[in-house]
């Protein structure tokens, strides 16, 4: 429940695959300590952010494409919660079913290893410094460990001259403490964040002539051979000489308690390292060390609420139709890069381009088949097939079909084939294209039925261990509970009869 509600509300503010790839963490910590497989997890939280996604305007691209759509046609778009009636009552439905409908699927499946389970190491020891400023001083050893859930532990508080070994749970932590803290890369990545609590290292990342998103961590392995061996980073000036900073020591069978600088490295130590990504190959060789399969570390890096407030600042904008939808959010991920919140690596890493080309291809596709009478001729075949059916029987029609294609074409792609022809169908019979356009969104928003109508989908199937057929085991009752529950919804606040 709190995971499917948490997606949903999410996923009305925020791009459902965003929302989804935010909560799927939270998801894996839930089943590793309920001790349920996350197959019980995932799918449920894959359908609640599709179904928070047609809540708003924003909340999936469905919308905003018939959106679009609907003011080539008509002359005016959608605004932010022209959705929200018709949305919100479809995903509470969905979401009282997900709360008990996840038993449908099978049990403890096996999902696919990613990369990061070959890493058995022992927890990293890094070193932070505690600013005046971070949420951390005032609190006790046990409650900044209680904050990491247990994952990460304090081993030693040093307060100017005095150095406390595995500090009684009781002692507060005060402003300029040195923390020794040792645990797994992500659970210290995320209390050094919360805290704001600061790194400590030889140099600055100013101090390196490189671009900030150039800048980055890599973890490598001591050689036997490497000049690393029986020396400390004081004494090796690593900053001064490579330009890299020592960030994190993981040692096998052997606590760290001491500072970072004056640490022997041995030879089997893993290091996680930090400097400019382009020319660490090079520092490894020369140090002999050997890197370790990539993946995705950002230890050191503060959290911030200046994204959520760009965000909010851009929603505004679109819920007072102060600025249209694409320049709003355009100009938030402009202002995320200007502020260092997001790096030109990241933001051209998170493009979907695969997607952002279909589109444009289909686009100029959604225009011929207006333009040259082909969608004129499908809503035709529509209306014939439906003139015995009453007006409401007609937008079942429309929103199963929309659901059917999904599957097969891509939601945003759905829409851009669809939305022409429901408008046509509509005025083929006399009734109020709104309607049935609404309808072509939420059906193709609401692709439960296969992992490739929709990225949620497909991003839950290898870490659930899920098969193909697996989805229609919940997705298609909840695919009824949309037609049911969202027919007449869009009936009462879309009447159909103009």
């Amino acid at each position: 429940m709190a995971l499917v509600g948490s997606v949903t509300l999410l996923s009305a503010f925020v791009k459902n695959i965003g929302a989804l790839a935010m909560l799927m963490p939270v998801a894996f910590q839930l089943a590793r300590r309920t001790n349920t497989s996350p197959s019980s997890l995932l799918m449920p939280t894959s359908f609640g952010a599709l179904l928070g996604g047609i809540i708003t305007l924003v909340g999936t691209s469905p919308n905003i494409i018939v959106s679009r759509v609907r003011e080539q046609l008509l002359g005016h778009a959608y605004n932010m919660f022209d959705f929200t009636p018709v949305g919100a009552g479809i995903a509470i439905v969905g979401f009282i079913f997900l709360c008990f409908g996840w038993r449908l699927l099978p049990k403890n499946r096996k999902g696919a290893i990613s990369m990061d389970a070959a890493f058995n190491l022992e927890g990293y020891t890094t070193e932070v410094s505690v600013p005046e400023d971070s949420p951390a001083a005032g609190l006790t050893v046990k409650a900044l460990e209680d904050l990491a859930e247990g994952e990460v532990e304090v081993i030693t508080l040093l307060r100017g001259s005095t150095r406390r070994y595995e500090p009684a749970g009781n002692t507060v932590i005060k402003p300029d403490d040195i923390l020794i803290l040792q645990g797994e890369p992500a659970a210290l990545e995320r209390i050094v964040a919360l805290e704001k609590l600061e790194l400590t290292r030889e140099g600055k990342a100013h101090e390196i002539d490189t671009p900030s998103d150039e800048i980055g961590v890599m973890e490598a392995v001591i050689t036997p051979d490497s000049e690393l061996v029986g020396s400390s980073v004081g004494q090796l000036k690593l900053f001064n000489r490579h330009a890299v900073n020592l960030l994190a020591v993981s040692r096998k069978g052997r606590r760290i308690t001491s500072r970072l600088r004056s640490v022997k490295l041995r030879a089997g130590d893993v290091v996680v390292l930090r400097g400019n990504l382009a020319a660490m190959p090079e520092t490894l060789g020369e140090l002999h060390l050997l890197p370790l399969a990539e993946r995705d570390l950002s230890i050191g890096r503060r959290a911030s609420i200046f994204p959520v407030a760009v965000l909010a600042a851009a929603m505004a904008l679109v819920a007072f139709n102060l600025v249209p939808v694409a320049i709003a959010f355009f100009g938030a991920a402009v202002i995320l890069l200007l502020a260092g919140s997001l790096t030109l690596r990241e933001a051209y890493d998170s493009i979907e381009w695969p997607i952002l080309i279909m589109l444009g291809a289909l686009i100029p596709v959604s225009d011929a088949l207006r333009t040259t009478g082909g969608t004129d001729l499908i809503a035709a075949g529509l209306s014939h097939a439906s003139a015995n059916l009453p007006a409401i029987g007609a937008l079942a029609l429309l929103l199963a079909a929309a659901m059917a294609v999904t599957p097969f074409l891509n939601n945003a792609a759905t829409v851009l084939v669809m939305a022409p022809i429901a408008a046509g169908f509509a005025k083929n019979l006399g009734y109020n294209p709104d309607a049935f356009l609404m309808a072509v969104a939420i059906g193709a928003a609401c692709d439960f039925l296969t992992p490739i109508g929709h990225q949620c989908n497909t991003l839950v199937m290898g870490p659930g261990g899920y098969r193909f057929g697996d989805y229609w085991r919940l997705g298609l009752p909840l695919s009824l509970i949309v037609l049911i529950v969202g027919v007449p919804l869009i009936a009462f606040f879309w009447p159909i009869k103009a």
